[in-house]
């Protein structure tokens, strides 16, 4: 499916971060939307609708914070030496766009640089929906008010779809401060010491901590729907009510959270049918990233924060 996409990643064990790359070499329809109030993103202003260019060629997704967006750049030398890209005169300019997350502080010091985001590109294939600690998701983690230590491990969140000839796949990043959750009830997030869940939302709302703009989920969208920039961008904006479906709390002053969409147009579809689809899709691809399990990142617990929160428990009742 989505056969006019080509998906590749490039992974940094020891540093434990990468760069996930999702191109159209003939150019795809983009439209973003950031949330988050903490963004490290590249070109997303081309994505406007009031803006020129039509097409883009990439949404590159990586780790390494701001670092990071250096990957880009391996990507579009990559589409350059291919002859893909917007018709300049003389030369092609390949578009791309894209938006990583903050893990430097997840293994050893590292961001994926240009010769990484190259790798991807040239390696990137159709039909590449494997799951994993992979690419942009290395260095992913959830549930991070009280710091890395007790942040729960994500792999790359994947959800797809088909019906009638329309195609859809959502690739999620997700390093959200909040925790991850289903039907009210958090399916991945820090634990206390007696094995609950401590609730980011409930951190956030008592006002004790002061945490760090560190956190993101990224997520690419990909559909052979027909669609004009205005309505990628509604998808884009839209797909964040499948955030706020999946993470809690979401969209916070530390998160930059970013959608992309990309569409290959072969399929006419009702657009009304793609803004009910999206939201969904989108919060079971964030959901997939912690499921069939998640591991704590550290066993470690701050003594202090467990009696803080033993005793705040004792206040609810």
């Amino acid at each position: 499916m989505l056969d006019k996409f080509k998906i590749g990643h490039c992974t940094d064990e020891n540093a434990k971060t990468g760069v996930s790359v999702f191109i159209a070499e003939q150019g795809a329809v983009g439209g973003v939307s950031v949330r988050g109030a903490a963004p490290a993103t590249r070109e997303t202003d081309l994505l406007n609708p009031m803006k020129s260019v039509q097409r883009i060629n990439a949404v590159v997704l990586s780790g390494g914070s701001a670092f990071g967006l250096e990957a880009a750049s391996g990507v579009q030398q990559y589409l350059f030496e291919k002859g893909c890209g917007y018709d300049a005169g003389k030369y092609r300019v390949p578009i791309v766009v894209g938006a990583s997350i903050y893990d430097l502080e997840y293994g050893e010091f590292g961001f994926p640089d240009k010769l990484a985001g190259y790798e991807a590109a040239k390696t990137a294939a159709a039909n590449n929906f494997v799951r994993g600690e992979t690419g942009a998701a290395a260095g992913a983690t959830v549930s991070k008010a009280l710091g890395i230590n007790t942040a729960v491990k994500t792999a790359l969140g994947i959800q797809t779809y088909q019906m009638n000839g329309l195609e859809i796949a959502v690739f999620s990043v997700v390093n959200a401060l909040g925790d991850v959750t289903e039907n009210g009830k958090i399916i991945a997030g820090a634990l206390a010491p007696d094995g609950e869940p401590i609730g980011m939302r409930r951190v956030m709302t008592m006002g004790s901590v002061d945490p760090k703009p560190q956190n993101t989920t990224i997520t690419c969208i990909l559909t052979n729907a027909e669609l004009n920039k205005v309505e990628a961008n509604i998808l884009a904006d839209i797909a964040h009510d499948g955030y706020a479906e999946a993470i809690s709390p979401v969209h916070t002053m530390f998160d930059g959270d970013a959608v992309f969409v990309m569409a290959s147009g072969e399929k006419a579809v009702e657009f009304n049918m793609l803004t009910a689809l999206i939201p969904t899709l989108t919060a079971k691809a964030i959901r997939a990233s912690v499921k069939p399990g998640a591991e704590p990142v550290s066993e470690r617990v701050n003594p202090f924060l467990y009696s803080f929160f033993k005793r705040a428990w004792k206040s609810r009742k």
